[in-house]
């Protein structure tokens, strides 16, 4: 093993939105990041933005529905930055799929970003873990859709209901070897994947994107859209030494749309 210091951590879906901020929130909390997209340019932005603040961080192109390209994007991390100790599995994707609408392909592409991605994140975080000789850290993003089911949202709830399951089985399975896994459930955050879903509520409505937004805020206790930052920061928790006796559970970062 090598006598690097440094912790790493891997974020997919690291090129934008909610992964962004996970990225450069991890990177302020001394990881070297390796922030991998499908989209290799926003991954290479991203990554630059964060060596010219003082950060250490590397893009790397994967594709998180394709199990090889996961393990390859681990593979190169862990080559590149010297140690690898955190995954974040966040990667997914948020079509909005009325009951009546859904196709057999619709169903396979999502399925297989939302759930086969963060399985290939655990199983090739795990082989790592086990090649370094220590313990690691397994974060998953699931939703408050993944907590409750939401109108219209039948294949991102069902994804995001499966991704609880697995974190939880992870965290049974692992926790001998030292590996903790954990899940983080955002509400209405303002991303680009938000804007999308807000943008369709509105079109069917015959009402603005703003208006759609403004239909999921009215369920939030603490009356504000969630800020990317706000997930970000509770991924820090996860991600960092505080969260060492916590596994197997589901943050929902929310503002309050769901006690439990």
């Amino acid at each position: 093993m090598s006598q690097n210091t440094t912790k790493v951590a891997m974020v997919t879906g690291g090129g934008q939105g909610i992964g962004e901020a996970i990225c450069k929130r991890l990177a302020k909390d001394g990881f070297a990041v390796s922030v991998t997209d499908l989209n290799y340019e926003n991954a290479q932005k991203v990554a630059s933005d964060i060596n010219n603040n003082g950060g250490k961080a590397i893009a790397v192109r994967v594709d998180v529905a394709d199990r090889e390209s996961v393990f390859a994007a681990v593979e190169e991390t862990s080559t590149k930055l010297d140690e690898f100790n955190v995954i974040v599995n966040n990667a997914g994707v948020g079509p909005t799929t009325p009951i009546d609408t859904i196709t057999p392909e619709q169903f396979d592409k999502v399925y297989r970003i939302n759930v086969s991605g963060v399985l290939w994140g655990i199983q090739a975080a795990h082989k790592k873990f086990k090649a370094l000789g220590h313990g690691g850290k397994i974060i998953n993003a699931t939703s408050q859709a993944g907590v409750v089911g939401n109108p219209d949202l039948a294949l991102y709830s069902g994804t995001k209901f499966a991704v609880r399951g697995i974190t939880q089985v992870a965290a049974r399975d692992l926790a001998k070897e030292g590996i903790t896994a954990n899940a983080y459930a955002p509400g209405i955050v303002k991303t680009p994947m938000m804007f999308g879903i807000a943008h369709e509520v509105g079109q069917q409505a015959g009402e603005s994107d703003e208006w759609g937004m403004q239909t999921f805020a009215k369920s939030i206790a603490l009356g504000r859209l969630s800020e990317t930052e706000d997930v970000a920061a509770v991924v820090s928790f996860l991600a960092g030494p505080d969260s060492n006796y916590v596994t197997g559970q589901t943050l929902i970062v929310d503002g309050g749309m769901q006690f439990h």
